[in-house]
């Protein structure tokens, strides 16, 4: 089950706010993705099939510990592209194949400390009402860079979220590779309030440049308002 968080972190790595979180989902086959898992982790599967989200959000108050927050560079638009994994422990998480966001320090940190494929890019997030609107493009010497445009209609809440919500969005902890070696970072948050959601626009390659071929739109589309977030210490 992913529902139940395995531990509570402690004192925090990083503590952070995510807001306006949308959930964009496509079933692909396990085989596919598990040359993109770090060493000793495996697609995770529900009903034997693993997926692959395009999410997009605030970052609101990213900061050390329990700071509050670094001015300025703290807050920013974010998108990113993530596979699903479970490791020889039975530790659920997620694999970042890409995280893009406009702020170049938070950039350099991320990849520096923590070995996460940040990318510099030109990011807007933004909420009318009940329609979520980005436009991302990432930063690049190529004549086709990644970029997304997408717009969004937040829906009734979901009352419960049902197994399939709860598999893509609870989960616990993050697998990436640091100092050669593969760890697993633990994150504590409250379960997400979720609602339906469905898309009006979508014109992306981020899912492509992140190495993961989908057909058509995606399958599972999910909205929340948000949550408080924190990072625990890595361990292998």
């Amino acid at each position: 089950m992913t529902r139940a968080t395995p531990r509570r972190v402690g004192f925090p790595l990083l503590s952070q706010y995510w807001r306006n979180v949308l959930f964009l989902h496509w079933p692909v086959n396990p085989r596919a993705v598990a040359h993109l898992m770090p060493p000793g982790v495996v697609p995770d599967v529900w009903n034997g099939t693993s997926w692959v989200g395009l999410v997009a959000f605030g970052m609101e108050r990213l900061g050390p510990g329990r700071s509050g927050g670094v001015p300025w560079c703290g807050t920013f638009p974010e998108v990113n592209v993530r596979l699903y994994s479970v490791d020889g422990q039975g530790r659920r998480g997620v694999v970042f194949r890409s995280l893009d966001c406009p702020r170049l320090a938070a950039v350099l940190v991320a990849r520096a400390a923590f070995g996460l494929p940040y990318r510099w890019s030109r990011t807007h997030w933004t909420a009318d009402g009940d329609v979520l609107h980005l436009a991302s493009r990432v930063r690049s010497p190529s004549r086709h860079p990644a970029a997304c445009v997408l717009a969004a209609g937040i829906g009734p809440r979901l009352q419960p979220p049902g197994p399939l919500a709860d598999f893509l969005t609870a989960r616990w902890g993050l697998h990436t590779q640091a100092l050669g070696r593969t760890v697993y970072l633990p994150v504590e948050h409250p379960q997400w309030p979720l609602h339906e959601a469905a898309v009006l626009q979508l014109d992306q390659d981020l899912v492509r440049s992140a190495g993961v071929e989908v057909d058509g739109p995606p399958t599972s589309v999910l909205f929340s308002p948000g949550v408080p977030v924190r990072f625990g210490p890595w361990t292998p």
